[in-house]
């Protein structure tokens, strides 16, 4: 070191001061993330202008960058609510966000990097206890969830929105009832599918014993009036026809001896 010339020294010195500084004032901004520059010396959290994106930059060593992740995400719930009755209901739920990316300066400012504890989650929240308090356990255990859903996703929505937060989905995964209302819920359901089986079954029946009663019926209406349309000169008639087609038949053998008492011959087939 002390043959190198005097000169080398204060170069050197400015080199690594270089490097430190570089070190100091580089950021690197992974994909899906942004950063919001906070000025030291100047008006702090920059709101006015676009937050930095992916990529390597330059900043002053003395500023400060503030990294948020701006791609969808997803956080997890679980609540104790209230039904209309008064009824402790377990809710499992999700919601799928993201950060308003041109607000990024403005939630970092009044919210912090804490939003989603500070906010969003307190909003689910609310917007769950008051939405499932409009309704039945039974209605929760059945036919009313996608409803539910629906309602909170409305309800967090309009909390979050005018807080710089993007709400995209809210999931209702599980709804958990006590055991014993659980089950009184599911032998009622079994009875109420038993009642409409049976009364399926009476429908059914009584539509069969219908259609009974319509065939006999028509039966009993044909025969009276054919009954009352076969008259002796019809019956001679009919008689003759018949007596006639055996005759042409080449395969018949008749023997037609005298007449019957309706005054038609007697017919003798080999049968």
């Amino acid at each position: 070191m002390d043959k190198l010339p005097k000169i080398a020294l204060p170069a050197l010195a400015a080199i690594i001061l270089l490097i430190i500084l570089i070190s100091k004032s580089a950021v690197t901004i992974g994909s899906g993330e942004a950063g919001v520059l906070y000025r030291t010396f100047g008006d702090g959290v920059v709101t006015d202008e676009p937050p930095l994106g992916e990529g390597f930059h330059l900043v002053a060593p003395w500023n400060k960058v503030f990294i948020y992740e701006v791609r969808q995400q997803e956080v997890f719930e679980k609540m104790k609510v209230l039904s209309s009755n008064g009824l402790d209901i377990q809710l499992d739920a999700s919601a799928w966000f993201q950060p308003k990316y041109e607000f990024l300066g403005k939630l970092h400012q009044e919210k912090s990097e804490q939003y989603k504890d500070r906010i969003l989650l307190p909003a689910i929240r609310s917007a769950a206890r008051s939405v499932v308090g409009r309704y039945t356990p039974e209605q929760l255990y059945s036919s009313k969830r996608d409803a539910i859903q629906n309602e909170i996703f409305e309800e967090t929505k309009n909390i979050v929105d005018g807080q710089y937060i993007q709400l995209n989905e809210i999931l209702v995964r599980d709804v958990t009832l006590p055991n014993t209302i659980k089950e009184a819920i599911e032998r009622k359901l079994k009875q109420e599918q038993e009642s409409l089986e049976y009364e399926f079954r009476l429908v059914t029946a009584q539509k069969e014993a219908e259609k009974v009663r319509i065939e006999a019926q028509g039966k009993a209406d044909a025969n009276r009036i054919l009954s009352a349309s076969l008259t002796d000169k019809i019956l001679q008639d009919k008689g003759i026809e018949a007596t006639l087609m055996l005759a042409q038949s080449p395969n018949t053998k008749v023997v037609v001896v005298g007449s019957g008492n309706d005054g038609l011959p007697l017919i003798l087939g080999n049968n």
